[in-house]
């Protein structure tokens, strides 16, 4: 198998110490041509589960990339049939197979354009050091660093803040991304962009349709959000803040004064970000049980 294949499966990035599934996902066809993924069989529509194809990490991409990183929010992408008119507005854009992968053309920062692989699995969007160049980001002293742990290393990888990701006409202004090479490809749409929207993949017509999950604001969906969509938003910077203390204070135990500083500026940058979202949760009026 060659390093491009399985990638949609391979880089499902999930919080250190996961469970024995890490890196499984069930994929199924359904009448309509249209492919779908999942990362638990209760997810697939039971008509469908007898012809469910169950797909894990191949060893060799395990020994290569980054496989476990800090826990996404829980509000990931549906992929799923298309929703009922009128519920979300969609953003159709084109794609191109490669092998077992999928790439769309993403622009970065509003001037910078590639080609991504699409993967629905992976908690961020990955952009490779060359690319971070181009775009003139610089990874310095306060640049957080998030630990990623592979088979065989333990490393801590830069996050930075893209000020735009936009695929079609689907933009997202702070979008989180990792700087990290990947064989082949220049970077990787994951679910730093892709939880925004509900994602539908039709693999017969290669197309994708970006349904943007804010709808009204209305007593019942505060800043036109879901109360899903909010308490999954508190849970990832909540949980994984009390991961980086406990990183901190391991180091402290070492005296590995690098990884201490790096584990810092993460701790800081998490809880900036926590703060932005309580302050706008609060502009919205949603509810303090909402927000635990």
């Amino acid at each position: 198998m060659t390093k491009a294949k399985g990638l949609l499966f391979f880089l499902m990035i999930s919080f250190l110490g996961a469970d024995s599934t890490f890196g499984e996902m069930y994929q199924w066809v359904d009448e309509k041509g249209t492919l779908h993924f999942a990362d638990d069989l209760t997810k697939v529509p039971e008509k469908y589960r007898s012809s469910t194809e169950k797909r894990k990490m191949p060893k060799e991409m395990r020994e290569t990339f980054p496989t476990r990183m800090l826990e996404e929010p829980k509000t990931d992408p549906a992929i799923s049939s298309s929703p009922k008119p009128n519920e979300l507005r969609g953003y159709e854009v084109s794609l191109i197979r490669r092998q077992d992968v999928w790439l769309t053309e993403v622009v970065l920062n509003g001037r910078v354009r590639h080609y991504f692989v699409v993967d629905t699995g992976a908690s961020f969007t990955l952009i490779s050091r060359q690319m971070a160049n181009e775009l003139g980001i610089v990874i310095g002293e306060t640049t957080p660093f998030i630990r990623v742990a592979s088979v065989s290393d333990v490393i801590l990888t830069p996050l930075v803040t893209l000020s735009s990701v936009r695929v079609g006409d689907a933009e997202v202004g702070g979008v989180e991304a990792l700087v990290y090479n990947m064989p082949s490809y220049q970077g990787l749409l994951g679910n730093s962009f892709l939880n925004k929207f509900k994602v539908v993949i039709d693999s017969l017509h290669g197309k994708m349709t970006l349904f943007s999950f804010q709808g009204v604001p209305s007593p019942e969906r505060p800043g036109g959000y879901s109360r899903d969509y909010w308490v999954g938003q508190f849970r990832f910077y909540h949980r994984n803040l009390e991961e980086l203390r406990g990183l901190k204070a391991s180091y402290e135990q070492r005296g590995h004064r690098e990884e201490l500083r790096r584990i810092n500026n993460a701790i800081r940058y998490f809880e900036n970000q926590l703060s932005d979202l309580e302050r706008r949760a609060s502009f919205a009026g949603v509810p303090r049980n909402w927000r635990e």
